[in-house]
């Protein structure tokens, strides 16, 4: 969710549907920042979210929320997200420092990895998304004079045109070994689009590239609409997600990546929250139980 994705309920920016998840995680990570444990840093967290009036009252501190960590969605859920945050930010360091020049953050939402992230002077950030909420992301940044650490390059194209055309006309060189990052997006997507987005980046991929994204088990993610998280999210700031998300089988994306020959890993949240030793556990009725990181590498020749 730390992306947008195309959901046909969804408006151009982030006023609404899944843009409007985008900031969601933005003020997660405003929390997550102001925290004396923090797992991730991003000063332009908090900037995002007062910038858009359709969060103004939302909060950017853990003090600011009457249960504090015991809220479920301002506690729990945003510590998942600054979990999720610190986890992906130090897959895509290893990524670069090991060979890969290209950044592509597929569904880029208000992801500031450009601006707050040590890059090799060598590398580029691509950040696809569409043109309403890169244009709102620009805006907030520009005001704060906001310089990116490494070459950024913005693709406003809608994931379900043809962002591979765009993406090529903004200089991406498929010859060169790329990281992927698909954060908070494929759930959103019906099953055919994610094994088609699947099959078009290993197409784009030279070997020494990776892949991360976030999937979702549940063969019916409805089982957990009464859980602590969907609930406060829907009546504390009105987003269902459930909603939101597609509802249809989820195709072995696992699979078809190992059949491409990369090297796959499957992760649990809760595992990274051992690692750092901050994050959720485990609960009943848990919509995090489903929850999967997968890490890809593509094999070097």
């Amino acid at each position: 969710m730390a992306g947008t994705a195309p959901q046909h309920t969804d408006g151009e920016g982030v006023d609404g549907g899944v843009g409007l998840t985008a900031l969601l995680v933005a003020a997660a990570r405003a929390i997550e920042t102001h925290r004396h444990d923090s797992l991730a840093q991003d000063i332009y967290a908090e900037p995002f979210v007062r910038a858009a009036p359709a969060c103004a009252d939302w909060p950017v501190r853990i003090q600011q929320v009457p249960d504090g960590d015991d809220d479920p969605l301002w506690g729990r859920f945003a510590r998942y997200f600054g979990l999720r945050t610190r986890v992906l930010d130090d897959f895509l360091l290893r990524s670069v420092r090991t060979s890969a020049r290209q950044v592509v953050l597929l569904g880029a939402g208000l992801d500031t990895r450009a601006f707050r992230l040590d890059w090799p002077s060598d590398c580029v950030v691509f950040e696809i998304d569409r043109a309403g909420v890169l244009e709102f992301k620009h805006q907030v940044l520009t005001d704060l004079s906001a310089t990116p650490r490494v070459k950024r390059v913005p693709v406003p194209v809608d994931l379900r045109d043809d962002w591979v055309t765009a993406l090529s006309t903004a200089g991406f060189d498929p010859t060169v070994p790329s990281v992927w990052l698909a954060e908070g997006l494929l759930f959103y997507l019906p099953s055919p689009a994610e094994t088609s987005l699947i099959d078009m980046v290993d197409r784009l991929s030279v070997a020494g590239s990776a892949l991360a994204y976030e999937a979702k088990l549940e063969k019916d993610l409805l089982q957990y609409r009464d859980s602590a998280i969907y609930t406060a999210t829907r009546e504390q700031i009105g987003i269902d997600l459930l909603h939101l998300f597609d509802k249809g089988p989820r195709p072995d994306s696992v699979g078809h990546l190992s059949a491409k020959g990369w090297s796959t890993s499957v992760h649990t949240p809760f595992e990274f929250t051992h690692r750092h030793g901050r994050g959720p556990l485990p609960e009943p009725n848990d919509a995090l139980e489903g929850n999967r990181w997968v890490f890809a590498d593509k094999a070097r020749l």
